[in-house]
Formats: C-alpha cells, structure tokens, sequence
C-alpha cells in the first residue's frame, strides 16, 4: 500500500501526535508499505529530519503558533499538495491531527479522488478557552467538523473524542488508541537510589509539557500533604511560573531515553491533571510501570483508568476530591500496591504493533467506503476556502 501521511507536526517536535506518528511509520515500514510524510518546516537552527523509518518526508514553508512556538504552522497550495500525492501514487491520504496543513491537504485528496482517514488527536478549540481567546472556539469547532466531514473516515484515540465528532454530525468513526512499549515502560526500572535522590515517603508525579492546558498548577492541591513528594517531569513555557506556584515540587527538566521509564517506574502514584487530552499517553505509559493513576473523569482518562481498580477518575475541577484520592493512596501501601499491579494488567494486549494493524484495517475500510460513495454518486458536504 502506498499512503501519504500529512503531519500537522513532525520531528524534531516531540509530542502525543509525532510519537503516534514515528510509531506507525516503523509498523508501516514492517509490513513494506511505502510512505510519504508531508510536514511543515522545522524551526531555524532545528535539525531537519528528511527521513525516517525509509519514509521520505517533504516539508513546507511554516512559521511558529504565537504563545506557542514550537507549533509550526504551516498552509502550502492544494494544487501544491495535488502535485506531491500525484507523482507519489497514494492510495490513501493518513491526515493527523488535521487543521491547517491538513485542511489543505483534504482538498487536495477530494480533488484527486482519493480516500482520507483523518485522526483527531487534538482538543484544539477547547484551547481557546485557556488562551482566553473564548470568542474564537465555535470557529474551530467548525474548522473541526468540516474536515472530518469531509474526510471518508474518522479515527479518535478515545469514546470520549469519538463521541465529541459524532455528537457534530461526523459519520463514519472508529476508534483508535494508542500503544504502549511494555519493556520499556516497566516496573523492573524502579530505582530505590533514585527514589532516596528525589526524597519524600511517598512520590506523586506528572510527566507531560508544562503548558497552559495541562492545568499542572492544580498539583497545589496535593503538595502539602504530609510525606508527599511532587515529582514533575517536563518542560514548557509555563515552568518558571510553575516553579513558584510549586515550590515544594522536584522539577526534572524534560527526560528522554531509559531516564524517563526509571523515574516513572519510582514514582508510587501518578496523576494526569489536564482535562483537554483525547487520550492521555502518560496515563498509559504510567501504568505499564505499574503505577496507579489518578485524572480527570473527562476525555481519554476515562478508557484507560477504571475507577477504584487502577487508579482513580475525579470530576473536572473537584481539585479536593483530587488530593484525598492521592492523601489515600499515600496511607494504604497494600491497596496502592494492589492497584499499581492492576494498572499493569490493563495495558496487557495494548502493543504498538497491535494499536497499528487496525490502522491498516481502517485504510482498506476507507479505500472500500470510497469506491462505493463513488458508485452511488456521494460527494461529503464540505465548505472549502482554499489557496489553490
């Protein structure tokens, strides 16, 4: 099979929809598909990657998001889009995350008669309310709708995301999470000298970007209860402000490589303060460590945590409900152990290469309900304000 991946953002960013992104390609590249990455530019002075897992990746002119620099943002022409998926020879176009680029990039597949799975991987209007830009969020909820509507097939990390799209009037949504690396993040990388390092009877952490919507500042809540050590594990363009609203925390910086499965594996509580989270990959990750994990009842927590079993689920906001979930895990050894090996379980089946053959499956899906919209004449409703 031969896709084309449209990629919102791409190395060297390094979030939720890149790490998704580099996973599928070396699945993809597994099987001897052949694929195409059209992604926006790297930043100045950023290492340009032009390949990766033997797939090519082509850029475009982009400049960054304001307040949010490492977003690039970028909006080549359809027809330029056209003449990258012609000489290529896609059967399928894989849109992740799709909003701008992606927007084009949909056109671009319409115009060529090519069928799209789009990914919703990112709660992007709802950011209009913690950037206080409130006034602009219908808008991006339209841009939303519009490209999923206009797509063959919709994909969501979570119900809650898959719900969001079919509760705007998007058809055709399936499922699709994201996979863990069970070796990696493992409770064998629990690190008794590094537990001592970080100091405090019981260590409570968040790993993730320290940004605006993470909502990492409600970890206040939790900091002075006794024996508790905040373990925060990131960076951001928040963490100088979080420093001063945390002063009892230990912030790491951000961590990659085997230094970050050994702090998660040491903590014995993990929480996920953000409530915005199509899915929640740390969640996860956390509990393949065999830790348990406390977040918000809202978004893709509430697959991944099973409330009383593995962890804990809280209402959006009930930041006291928050710290006596955590105050009573600090004071029941036996039932954290308990649910920490729980948490363990739960990920079991959950594999990179397991999430990524239904990628596979949803391709074929999409090139089927194509040809047959053709064949019954079916164009998706769409209201395209394109550069061509």
């Amino acid at each position: 099979m031969r896709i084309a991946v449209v990629a919102e953002s791409f190395l060297p960013q390094a979030n939720g929809v890149t790490v998704t992104l580099l996973r599928l390609l070396e699945y993809l590249s597994g099987r001897g598909d052949e694929v195409l990455v059209l992604a926006p530019a790297a930043g100045r002075g950023q290492k340009e990657v032009t390949c990766y897992a033997g797939a090519s990746v082509r850029r475009f002119r982009a400049v960054p998001l304001p307040g949010y620099g490492e977003l690039r943002l970028s909006t080549p022409r359809v027809r330029t889009l056209e003449d990258h998926l012609r000489t290529f020879g896609a059967d399928v176009v894989h849109l992740a995350a799709p909003f701008l680029l992606g927007w084009q990039a949909i056109g671009a597949a319409h115009s060529l008669g090519l069928p799209s799975v789009a990914v919703y991987q990112t709660e992007v209007p709802s950011y209009a309310k913690r950037y206080r830009v409130r006034q602009i969020e219908p808008l991006l909820w339209r841009r939303i709708e519009d490209i999923h509507k206009g797509a063959t097939l919709s994909l969501a990390p979570s119900s809650y995301a898959c719900g969001q799209l079919i509760d705007r009037g998007v058809h055709r949504v399936a499922v699709w999470p994201h996979g863990v690396d069970r070796e990696r993040f493992s409770p064998v990388h629990r690190d008794d000298a590094l537990r001592a390092e970080l100091g405090g009877e019981v260590l409570v952490g968040y790993v993730g970007r320290l940004a605006r919507e993470k909502q990492v500042e409600d970890l206040a809540a939790v900091q002075h209860l006794p024996g508790v050590r905040l373990v925060i594990v990131g960076d951001g363009p928040r963490e100088a402000w979080l420093r001063r609203v945390l002063p009892r925390a230990t912030f790491t910086g951000r961590l990659d490589g085997p230094d970050l499965p050994r702090v998660m594996a040491s903590l014995d509580v993990f929480v996920h303060t953000g409530e915005m989270d199509t899915f929640a990959q740390t969640i996860q990750e956390a509990q393949a460590c065999g830790v348990p994990t406390i977040a918000p009842a809202r978004g893709g927590p509430i697959d991944l945590i099973q409330h009383g079993s593995n962890g804990f689920l809280y209402a959006p906001g009930d930041l006291s409900a928050m710290a006596e979930q955590v105050r009573w895990l600090a004071d029941h050894p036996v039932s954290r152990a308990e649910m920490g090996m729980a948490a363990r379980e739960s990920t079991d089946g959950r594999s990179w290469d397991a999430v990524n053959e239904q990628v596979t499956i949803h391709y074929r899906n999409a090139i089927r309900f194509a040809e047959s919209d053709r064949e019954a004449g079916h164009r998706p409703a769409r209201r395209w304000l394109l550069t061509r």
